[in-house]
C-alpha cells in the first residue's frame, strides 16, 4: 500500500481547518484590496524562499488580476544557491529599499507571505509598509509563528504587525507528515494551501469589484487562440513592473 491516500487525509485535515476558520479573514483581505483598487491602488505581493512562489502565483498568469505586482528580488529567491535566501531574509534594512524601489503608496495593499513570520525582512516589510499608510495582509502559519521568537529588532512577528492575518493552518515546521517506520517528517503544505488561499483572496476581490460595477482586468492564458492581443492591451494599460 502506498502513502498517497494517507497523505491526502493529512492534507485534507489541514485544508478543512482552513475552510472552517479562514473565510472571514479572506473576506477582510479582499475588501481591503477592492477598496484600494477602487481608489486607484493595487495589490503588491512579497515572499522570501519558498514563499516567493505564492507571491508569484498571483502575478501575470492565466486568470490573474492585472493589478497585482509581485516583488521578487533575486537575492531572496532559491534559484541561485540553496541557503542564500535564508541568509538574506534575516538582514534588516532591505525592506525599506524594496518598498521605495517599487514605489508603493498609501493607496496600495501589500500581502507578505512567510510561513514562520519571524524573519527580519518579512516582518520589516509589514512594519515599514504600515508606517507609510499601506494596508498589510499577512499569509502565515500561526501555530509555527506563535511557537518561535522574532528575528527582527522589534521583537514582533508578522501576525502582530499586519492589518489582516490569514492562517495556512499548517503544523509547526511545515513538514508534519510522518513517514512510517522512520523519524522522517515531510509533505509540507504551506505552498499548496498558501496558493489556494491566495487565489481565494483574488476571486473574492474580483467578485467585490464586479458588484461595485468595476470591470477588473483579468489575464487569459497565452496558450489560448487570440489571447496574445487581449493580454497585450491589458499589459499596456495596467502592468507595473
Amino acid at each position: 500500500m502506498t502513502l498517497f491516500k494517507e497523505y491526502k487525509k493529512y492534507f485534507d485535515n489541514i485544508m478543512n481547518q482552513v475552510i472552517t476558520t479562514q473565510e472571514e479573514n479572506i473576506n477582510q483581505g479582499a475588501r481591503l484590496i477592492a477598496e484600494s483598487v477602487l481608489n486607484g491602488g493595487r495589490l503588491y505581493t512579497f515572499g522570501t524562499g519558498h514563499s516567493h512562489m505564492i507571491a508569484e502565483e498571483l502575478y501575470n498568469r492565466a486568470g490573474g488580476f492585472a493589478l497585482v505586482t509581485a516583488i521578487l528580488p533575486t537575492e531572496l529567491l532559491l534559484h541561485e544557491r540553496p541557503n542564500k535566501s535564508t541568509s538574506f531574509e534575516r538582514v534588516e534594512g532591505l525592506a525599506k529599499l524594496y518598498l521605495d524601489m517599487y514605489q508603493l503608496t498609501s493607496k496600495d495593499v501589500l500581502m507578505v507571505i512567510s510561513n514562520s513570520g519571524r524573519n527580519a525582512v518579512p516582518v520589516e516589510m509589514c512594519v515599514e509598509a504600515r508606517k507609510s499608510g499601506i494596508k498589510v495582509i499577512a499569509l502565515t502559519n500561526l501555530a509555527h509563528s506563535k511557537s518561535v521568537t522574532s528575528r527582527h529588532k522589534s521583537g514582533k512577528r508578522m501576525f502582530e504587525v499586519s492589518d489582516v492575518v490569514i492562517d495556512n493552518c499548517g503544523t509547526i515546521g511545515d513538514a508534519g507528515f510522518k513517514i512510517p517506520n522512520s523519524e522522517i517528517y515531510s509533505g509540507p503544505t504551506s505552498s499548496s494551501i498558501g496558493c489556494f488561499l491566495a487565489q481565494a483572496l483574488i476571486v473574492e476581490t474580483l467578485d467585490i469589484l464586479v458588484k461595485h460595477n468595476f470591470n477588473p482586468p483579468v489575464l487569459k492564458s497565452s496558450n489560448l487562440d487570440n489571447a496574445d492581443k487581449y493580454n497585450e492591451e491589458i499589459f499596456n494599460r495596467y502592468l507595473k513592473w
